[in-house]
């Protein structure tokens, strides 16, 4: 039976994902995994991911314990992030210096994914934002890099979210 490390060099561990549970579960592996940075895909912070105790434990965790963390965050679709409300972005106005977020461009809101990666190793991916299913990986670096790489291209290219960053009145 293999241990963790010997798992990890192995590739990891790799799970489909099939619920709203098993993403907000995957979501939280993926945080937990993190060294030095989240990269969050999202069309507009997905409350039952992103605004649950489970979630946001695990990122205070992570960015108490590194002063160097950072978590950058694309929304999709701002509008609904706002008419809602979410404890991700008090958290993320609280703690400005780690958390950045952004506005996808209209014209870049063709990309239909969700997905959380952690540093250049794991991922949480799913290929359609309004459906549940999709996969983990725990060590995945050549999967995890390819949507790194079009998350900067989207980053680069997208405005920073002034309306999230407001300070609650």
């Amino acid at each position: 039976m293999l241990d963790e490390n010997d798992r990890e060099q192995a590739g990891g561990d790799r799970q489909i994902i099939s619920s709203k549970e098993e993403a907000r579960a995957a979501v939280v592996t993926v945080a937990a995994l993190a060294n030095r940075g989240l990269a969050i895909l999202t069309p507009d912070l997905e409350p039952d991911i992103y605004d649950h105790d489970d979630f946001l434990e695990t990122l205070k965790k992570f960015l108490l314990a590194r002063s160097f963390a950072r978590v950058r965050v694309l929304i999709s679709e701002p509008s609904r992030t706002l008419k809602i409300g979410n404890r991700f972005v008090d958290m993320g106005r609280r703690l400005n210096s780690y958390i950045e977020f952004r506005n996808m461009k209209p014209e870049l809101r063709h990309h239909s994914e969700a997905f959380c990666l952690a540093d250049d190793r794991a991922i949480m991916f799913r290929s359609r934002a309004d459906r549940w299913e999709g996969m983990l990986g725990t060590h995945e670096p050549a999967v995890t890099k390819k949507y790194l790489d079009i998350f900067d291209e989207l980053w680069q290219a997208c405005e920073v979210a002034s309306e999230l960053r407001q300070l609650q009145v």
